[in-house]
């Protein structure tokens, strides 16, 4: 009887912390997250500072379409707008410095989820949707490196093909694994046709992995510097369609109305600014100014480091000719890109099943001010474990002539440490498309010309209205750009031209605002 009793009290027990940690969960995504916080921790990828612009003196009073946001979202969304269309006055208004969100914090790789969701995918969404995600996911490194090319910015973004490599640690994760690749390989044979499966011996030979590892997954992959593509691009937008774009640094927006009027108003500490359509490009600040879409699109805190490699470490790496993904169990990864230049730093990572204080991740937590302690001391002593210390080597030493400017950066293993801000899809789904009225609680601005429209009239836009492009749940670089592609069309009304390649499922709707339910993403990672 008393080893039942205990049993039972194990349970009440067990039952009871777990209504305490989703009581306390519930209640941080139903919060706002608030602005960006003014110092946030200093990500290694924005020193130095991009000098891309002298900024208005005064706040416009008008622009056709106002972005909320200057990363990769809103960079891909004024991109690809004026690559259309010129006659049009936009601003991108930012609450801190250019691309200083998640798009200048995070690990830099363009790999996209392929055989990983293929299967879920399918069973979701059925073969013809499923098969049109992973084309969409897969479009982004062969479009980026078209602009790259187009812009002469592959010096400045670093944009490039690399050997990307899964690596398994765990028996049931690289089982689950192989039997994803081969009902892919079954459904898009053409697609998987460069993933090669490597068992134990002769993955860790080829890669030189730690004696750990159990097996790999190996496929061409790419890698990106992140803060320079983007900051590169809008610096050749602001001289290309000077008078006609502009960016607003240290300026959020505060608060939008509609009102029945016949443009937006949007508030910030500069003044208001008049407007027929505003982009919600923030992320995991989208609900900020968007309360509706609390518990849909949730803040999530990410760790990143900047970390010298071993001095052996190179024939693991190829110095950036390869990116890995590692996976220690079912849950949670970590991710590795290493700097093509300068002390080939290793930009890595991950630790999301480490970075829970009272076994609570870091779900609903909006602040990039400071790093989760458990996280940031995984990422530190953890590549050596994933490639062994043979293959690690002898700790480098800080590279002489290697430029920080004014930034004294660690002088270990660890260079820099900083958190960054990601945005969790309920549906696991980014959400793309104007948003209903009913879900900004505000009236859409009447369609009517006047001296302050006029530019706009000409361009033929979509109805006024609130765009967004958001939610990628740590898939960013290969859901963003492509994202802002489709909203920039939506916007431009052409969405003719986007029916061949945009998913649909991916679209912002009200049906589908009601049936994103966020329990059953706990139910899937909790």
């Amino acid at each position: 009887m008393g080893t039942v009793l205990s049993k039972a009290q194990v349970a009440i027990q067990a039952l009871s912390a777990f209504r305490k940690t989703y009581g306390i969960l519930n209640e941080r995504i139903n919060a706002s997250p608030g602005l960006p916080i003014p110092n946030p921790t200093l990500s290694f990828w924005t020193v130095p500072a991009a000098p891309i612009f002298a900024e208005p003196e005064v706040l416009p009073e008008y622009a056709d379409i106002v972005i909320i946001g200057s990363g990769i979202t809103g960079a891909s969304v004024a991109y690809n707008i004026l690559s259309r269309e010129t006659r049009l006055k936009i601003v991108i208004l930012e609450a801190r410095e250019v691309c200083s969100g998640a798009t200048g914090r995070n690990g830099g790789h363009i790999n996209a989820p392929l055989y990983h969701d293929y299967d879920e995918l399918e069973d979701a969404h059925g073969v013809d949707i499923a098969k049109r995600i992973i084309a969409f996911r897969r479009a982004h490194l062969t479009e980026l490196q078209r602009i790259v090319a187009q812009e002469d910015i592959l010096k400045q973004s670093q944009c490039r093909e690399t050997e990307h490599v899964d690596v398994f640690t765990c028996p049931k994760a690289f089982a689950e694994a192989k039997e994803k690749l081969a009902k892919w390989r079954a459904a898009m044979p053409v697609e998987s046709s460069s993933f090669v499966c490597y068992e134990r011996e002769e993955a860790i030979e080829k890669f030189h992995l730690s004696d750990a590892v159990l097996g790999c997954i190996a496929n061409a992959g790419g890698a990106v510097h992140p803060y320079r593509f983007v900051t590169s691009l809008l610096s050749i937008l602001l001289s290309r369609h000077s008078g006609s774009f502009d960016i607003l640094t240290n300026t959020p927006c505060t608060a939008i109305s509609g009102g029945g009027s016949d443009l937006y108003t949007l508030a910030t500490p500069r003044g208001t600014l008049r407007a027929r359509h505003v982009v919600h490009a923030t992320n995991g600040w989208c609900s900020h100014l968007l309360p509706a879409l609390r518990t849909k699109i949730m803040p999530a805190r990410g760790a990143m480091s900047a970390q010298r490699p071993g001095r052996a470490l190179s024939a693991s790496t190829q110095d950036g000719a390869r990116s890995f993904v590692f996976y220690r169990g079912t849950v949670g990864i970590d991710y590795l890109t290493q700097l093509p230049t300068g002390e080939h730093e290793l930009m890595f990572g991950g630790g999301w099943s480490q970075s829970c204080d009272d076994g609570l991740p870091e779900l609903g937590i909006a602040d990039d001010g400071s790093v989760n302690h458990a996280s940031q001391s995984y990422l530190a002593g953890a590549l050596p474990q994933y490639f062994g210390p043979k293959n690690w080597g002898e700790e480098a030493q800080p590279a002489a002539g290697v430029d920080g400017g004014d930034v004294q950066w660690g002088r270990g293993r660890t260079k820099a440490q900083w958190s960054g801000i990601l945005g969790i899809s309920a549906d696991e789904m980014p959400w793309v498309g104007r948003v209903p009225k009913k879900l900004t609680g505000r009236s859409e601005p009447k369609p009517q010309q006047s001296k302050e429209t006029a530019g706009a009239d000409k361009a033929h836009l979509a109805l006024p209205g609130e765009w967004i492009a958001a939610g990628y749940t740590g898939e960013g670089m290969v859901h963003a750009w492509m994202s802002g592609k489709a909203l920039a069309h939506m916007l431009l009304d052409r969405e003719d031209e986007i029916q061949g390649w945009f998913p649909e499922v991916m679209r912002m709707t009200e049906k589908r605002w009601k049936e994103a339910d966020v329990n059953n993403l706990f139910k899937r990672f909790m």
